[in-house]
């Protein structure tokens, strides 16, 4: 059988894979510092939330390529309080933000065309991008006293084959939030080459150190195309739900389109859409629960690191992961291996685009016993193994 092209991965285990299931399939300890499903987090969610399911709505067939009016209206209830007045028809309903960008990568991009995205970054962008035909070309983000982008670095990256910019508001895993200056930057080149914004907002209600605002809420002269969803606004990842909000110019003619787009695949179906006003208007009690967790396992992360200053733990104002800088003294897979052997299991940071050395990101989602005693094997580890060579000065 002869596949195509776009679907030659690599998919065989890969060695820190193949560890951490031996792992597990051992019945061994492992604390885990990338815990990223709400669901599995030891959160209370509301049996209120399954009844909404029940709607008697739903047994009607009503196949809107844009969602459903009433779920729409919820959406933009979710931005009114965000301080952003939409219209429903600016919106269109997608089950996941993955087919959101699908969505919109189809929409905005040929074959060959290019999106730029930060970097670091969720991996994710890379092969949404290549099973619709479309590259994603990585632009580094800069960190000095905090994350930002280098509008310079943007500029050079543009080709005649660049339709877009992608933007994580706040980034994952950096957790930095876009800030006016950057948004202005980036509108001014959008406007210059006429390139669309994409900006993927699923952490905007989990600020940590600030509040983030919504793009939604337009840039001049700039098409945005804003994509979130349930699984972070919600902590339900399962009943997939999601959404496109367009707004700039030629948004009319690019909500047709995508109105067309929904329509070939009709794939949101109508119990989710029926409980979707529900699920967001009981969005607060997941989420300060989440807040909750984040702010305090930071505040445990950064008094276990106290011990070990050339371990720096990057700024972050959102989201609920972490970037720590270690000494780059073996490659991060060699770290994160050994990390594992003691029972802790965190990411690399090459995971994301960062270098091959010198790199972790850890989940702050996790219950707070666990995420302390990882936290602690891993400070162990780094003392006790690195021994000496930890006072040496990072590259």
């Amino acid at each position: 059988m002869r596949f195509s092209k776009r679907t030659d991965w690599n998919t065989e285990e890969s060695e820190l894979a193949k560890a951490h299931r031996m792992r597990a399939q051992a019945g061994l300890p492992i604390a885990d510092l990338t815990a990223s499903n709400p669901t599995r987090c030891g959160f209370e969610y509301s049996p209120a939330l399954l009844q909404a399911l029940t709607a008697p709505a739903a047994l009607d067939y009503d196949p809107q390529p844009r969602g459903t009016v009433r779920a729409r209206e919820a959406v933009c209830a979710y931005y009114g309080a965000h301080g952003v007045a939409l219209n429903p028809e600016q919106i269109v309903l997608t089950t996941s933000t993955s087919e959101a960008y699908s969505f919109l990568f189809r929409l905005l991009c040929d074959s060959g065309c290019e999106i730029l995205a930060p970097q670091p970054g969720y991996p994710l962008f890379d092969f949404l991008a290549v099973l619709d035909d479309v590259r994603v070309k990585p632009v580094g983000l800069v960190y000095d006293q905090g994350w930002q982008i280098d509008p310079e670095s943007f500029r050079r990256a543009i080709t005649p084959q660049t339709r877009a910019i992608v933007l994580v508001h706040p980034n994952n895993p950096t957790g930095h939030f876009t800030k006016p200056w950057e948004a202005s930057e980036l509108a001014r080149l959008c406007r210059e080459f006429d390139l669309a914004l994409i900006v993927d907002e699923v952490f905007l209600d989990y600020g940590i150190t600030e509040i983030g605002s919504s793009f939604a809420s337009g840039l001049e002269g700039v098409a945005v195309f804003v994509v979130s969803g349930l699984s972070k606004i919600a902590g339900m990842p399962q009943m997939k739900a999601a959404w496109v909000v367009a707004t700039g110019p030629g948004q009319e003619a690019a909500l047709d389109r995508l109105e067309v787009i929904a329509d070939t695949f009709l794939s949101m179906n109508a119990p989710v859409q029926c409980a979707l006003p529900k699920w967001l208007m009981d969005r607060g009690l997941i989420q300060a629960q989440i807040r909750q967790r984040v702010v305090a396992n930071l505040a445990e992360l950064d008094r276990q690191l106290a011990g070990l200053p050339v371990v720096h733990r990057l700024e972050v104002e959102g989201g609920w992961y972490a970037v720590l800088r270690i000494p780059a003294l073996e490659r991060d897979e060699v770290t994160v291996l050994a990390l594992l052997e003691r029972g802790v299991w965190v990411h690399p940071g090459y995971f994301f685009g960062m270098g091959e050395s010198g790199w972790l990101v850890v989940s702050l989602l996790g219950p707070e016993a666990d995420f302390s005693t990882g936290v602690a094997l891993l400070v162990d580890y780094l003392q006790t193994h690195q021994g000496s060579n930890l006072a040496a000065p990072l590259p």
